[in-house]
């Protein structure tokens, strides 16, 4: 991986760090990289070793850290007086013994942190790489005589959904004699019992080959308890240790690091009468010469087959998850792990590979791969029948804002790319439950997946990007029969659009239309009229491809484009035209009346009086402005508006929303995501004045979704530079030391719309596989020689030019490609 275009700017926004580097010192104060599958649950790797944010049941349990720990005895072959007892894990980040804990106690944040491994003796260095979907912690200390190596992954391999949804996670331990003398060790990994769900059943613990099982048992009134844990090492010299000392206060921790310190490796049975005890342990003695190393691969799975989960209205029953329908238990599960295992690795591993097998930015590489983390995590959830829903993103203890929204997953272009079979799941869900007779989506699917109540509004951004998104999964896909069946469905969809927001047919969306930003906006404006204009550009590709007339789409789009072109592009940028007499829809108080997200005080109206309903952009330069070109390009649909404008557009964007320094930034909204010296792109900014005293709601905020949408829609615009100056921007408040670089946060932790980065591919590399022509077209942004990953629905590989000519090497699959479209960059406009 190369850096980019101006490496020394880049490297000052960032800190210190370079982009696709280790993570260390500082910036480890908060790293936490997701293990798990799609939809199964999820745990995280410290930078430091540490296992914590383990969300088993179905929901974000971010502060759920219980007593976990890996553990290693040295002693030098021939002198009992040099051992060493060390936790596989680096210093402990200064913020957690101050941090409240969920484990079942509620620990709060000045309790000392008890039944917490902190005070135990570690390494006393650490380092962190991240290569996705694979995390190596390097872990070294000048007093012991060996180097140590942890490799976390789960199985994720594009195009096998099933094998990507496991609840499984790996770390793999690596033992290194750095001395010369020979040594003698013993690895041991301990757990209490962490699945613990309060009014659930018995808790116990029981020995399985090569490792032991948490239990709790269903409750009375609480079927959603049920669940299990199961740690294991998968060679017949491991030993299991069942059944800890039971007493009370701190003993069970205390014989635990005993032993440890001992270089014991006890193997016991469960007890058989009493309390069950809180933990377990397992154990492998090994021998080590000066020079050789020894990998341990310690192995976790979980099955937990219901929840409480379900969200909509008169739910009959809870989500159960994907994997539950698979296996029967745990046991089940396990025996398949045992038996893939090398096969597993081999082909995450053959995707880690290809991914990372680049010349892109290493910012471009970072910003994608972290954010492919947002799969792994407690955001997404896969339902018994394999189809896939998700939140927005995540609260501490709950999902947050439900129904895989449209709107927000508008801007996900990984899942689409990468595991295309559930992208359309979404779709299916969409225009099938979420979607009356009249043709009106509901943006929020209910959970489990039935028939939606349609009691709200429908969201333009939403609606509209619904068609542009069965455009872009029927090219990626190339199948003609799953387009003929949501066909009429998207038909009703777009109709209902033009009835409700367009009901001159002008190609303008005047009329009061629900978005993204939660409120709506009134009046023509750049932002949902493009995504009106790339539907209609889409809608009319696949009315062709089925059969049906696509005239009447063409004709309102270039009606629509006209209008948009001379009637919100401003010179510079295009604006919103505040409009709220003289429509179809009743005055905004009316409007506003029993509606949760926005209301009229007597203030209000007066400000109603003189600037007009609340919450619009109107003057301002809006960073999703023009978002619906991008969607065409990332959608395949092409070219909506004039090219020019477009670009003078994003330019506006750059110059004037993004800024490298907040400190003189007024944002009363939310302002975690960026403050103070830290930089970020502004959601909107009033640069010829204008502003409202109310503008949306949002729009002093720094969305990491929106940076990389821009981002990647100035690269596809060819402006490289400006495009990586966001990213790198936006990177650098996610360099560990501040926030987690592997969870951006909107709303919500690993926030959907930040898998807008995938984009980020396309717009670089320019390339964009056709799987209904079989063409592969290819117009990269960067310059000369170069390699990059592509992934289509029946394969992966490396796509690039080499020698002056473009190349595909297909590495796993299939992709039937009978041209390559190319057009180097130095022919690209811009």
């Amino acid at each position: 991986m190369n850096r980019g275009p101006g490496d020394e700017r880049g490297d000052r926004v960032s800190s210190g760090r370079n982009s696709g580097g280790p993570y260390t010192g500082e910036h480890l104060q908060h790293v936490a990289f997701p293990l798990g599958g799609i939809g199964a649950g999820m745990v995280c790797l410290e930078g430091a070793g540490a296992i914590s944010h383990v969300s088993l049941r179905h929901h974000p349990e971010t502060t759920h850290e219980p007593l976990m720990l890996a553990a290693l005895h040295l002693k030098q072959a021939g002198d009992a007086s040099r051992s060493w007892a060390r936790v596989l894990e680096g210093p402990v980040p200064r913020h957690k013994p101050f941090r409240a804990r969920g484990d079942g106690e509620n620990i709060g944040s000045g309790s000392g942190a008890p039944m917490a491994s902190y005070g135990l003796p570690r390494f006393g260095e650490a380092s962190f790489e991240a290569h996705f979907p694979f995390a190596t912690i390097a872990l070294r200390d000048p007093a012991i005589p060996v180097e140590a190596e942890i490799v976390g992954w789960s199985p994720f391999t594009p195009g096998d959904s099933d094998d990507s949804s496991l609840p499984f996670a790996a770390l793999d331990y690596r033992i290194r004699n750095v001395s010369p003398d020979p040594m003698s060790g013993v690895f041991s990994f301990h757990s209490a019992n962490l699945m613990f769900a309060l009014g659930g059943g018995e808790r116990r613990i029981r020995a399985m080959r090569g490792g032991f099982a948490l239990v709790q048992q269903a409750g009375q009134d609480l079927p959603s308890a049920e669940g299990s844990f199961a740690a294991w090492v998968d060679d017949p010299e491991t030993r299991v240790n069942a059944r800890w000392f039971r007493g009370g206060w701190f003993d069970p921790i205390t014989v635990v690091w005993k032993g440890i310190e001992e270089g014991s490796a006890p193997e016991a049975a469960p007890y058989s009468d009493g309390h069950p005890g809180s933990g377990a342990s397992l154990s492998l003695s090994f021998e080590l010469g000066p020079g050789q190393e020894r990998t341990i691969p310690l192995r976790f799975a979980w099955y937990v087959p219901r929840s409480d989960l379900a969200t909509g209205s008169d739910p009959a029953e809870t989500h159960r998850p994907w994997y539950a329908e698979r296996y029967a238990d745990l046991d089940q599960l396990v025996d398949d792990l045992k038996r893939r295992d090398a096969e597993l690795r081999k082909r995450t591993a053959l995707f880690s590979d290809v991914f990372h097998d680049t010349t892109l930015p290493d910012e471009v590489v970072e910003a994608v791969g972290a954010n492919l983390a947002i799969l792994r995590s407690p955001t997404v959830l896969r339902q018994a029948d394999g189809r896939l829903w998700a939140w927005e993103g995540c609260s501490d203890r709950q999902g947050c804002c439900s129904g895989s929204c449209t709107h927000v997953w508008n801007y996900a272009q990984a899942l689409p790319h990468l595991f295309p079979d559930l992208e359309r799941s979404l779709r299916e869900t969409e225009f099938g439950e979420c979607q009356d007779e009249e043709g009106h989506g509901t943006f929020r699917a209910p959970l489990p997946i039935r028939p939606a109540t349609h009691d709200f509004h429908a969201a333009a951004d939403g609606q509209l990007g619904g068609v542009l998104k069965v455009h872009r999964d029927w090219r990626i896909s190339g199948d003609a029969a799953w387009l003929a069946r949501l066909w009429p469905q998207v038909e009703r969809s777009l109709a209902y659009a033009t009835r409700t927001w367009d009901p001159e047919r002008i190609g303008l969306l005047r009329e009061p239309h629900h978005n993204t930003y939660d409120i709506e906006f009134w009046g023509a404006d750049g932002m949902c009229s493009s995504i009106y204009l790339a539907a209609l550009q889409a809608a009319a590709a696949m009315a062709e491809a089925v059969g049906s007339d696509p005239t009447p789409y063409r004709e309102l789009y270039q009606r629509g484009r006209q209008r948009v072109e001379q009637e919100l592009f401003d010179g510079e940028y295009f604006v919103q035209r505040v409009d709220w007499k003289g429509l179809r829809a009743p005055p905004p108080t009316e409007a506003a009346a029993g509606l949760w997200n926005v209301g009229y005080s007597p203030e209000a109206e007066e400000l109603l009086s003189r600037e007009g309903p609340k919450y619009q952009y109107g003057t301002g330069c809006l960073s999703d402005g023009v978002i619906g070109a991008w969607l065409a390009r990332v959608c395949g649909v092409g070219e909506i508006l004039e090219p020019e404008q477009v670009r003078s557009h994003l330019r506006a964007i750059h110059q004037h929303n993004l800024k490298r320094d907040l400190s003189s930034h007024a944002n009363p909204q939310r302002s975690g995501y960026a403050f103070g010296t830290e930089g970020g792109l502004l959601l909107c900014t009033w640069p010829k004045g204008g502003k409202p005293t109310l503008p949306f709601v949002y729009s002093d905020e720094v969305w990491t979704g929106i940076e990389y949408q821009v981002a990647s829609h100035l690269i596809l615009e060819g402006m490289l530079e400006e495009g990586l100056e966001i990213v790198r921007i936006a990177r650098s408040r996610y360099d560990g030391r501040m926030r987690n670089p592997f969870d951006e946060i909107e709303c919500g932790h690993w926030y959907a719309r930040a898998l807008s980065s995938y984009a980020l591919l396309q717009a670089c590399s320019g390339a964009r596989y056709d799987a209904v022509e079989r063409i592969l077209h290819l117009t990269p942004a960067v310059p000369g020689d170069f390699r990059a990953f592509l992934a289509t629905a029946g394969g992966f590989g490396t796509v690039g030019v080499r020698g002056g000519e473009p190349f595909l090497g297909v590495r796993s699959g299939e992709i039937p490609v009978e041209e390559i479209r190319y057009r180097p960059a130095e022919a690209s406009d811009g």
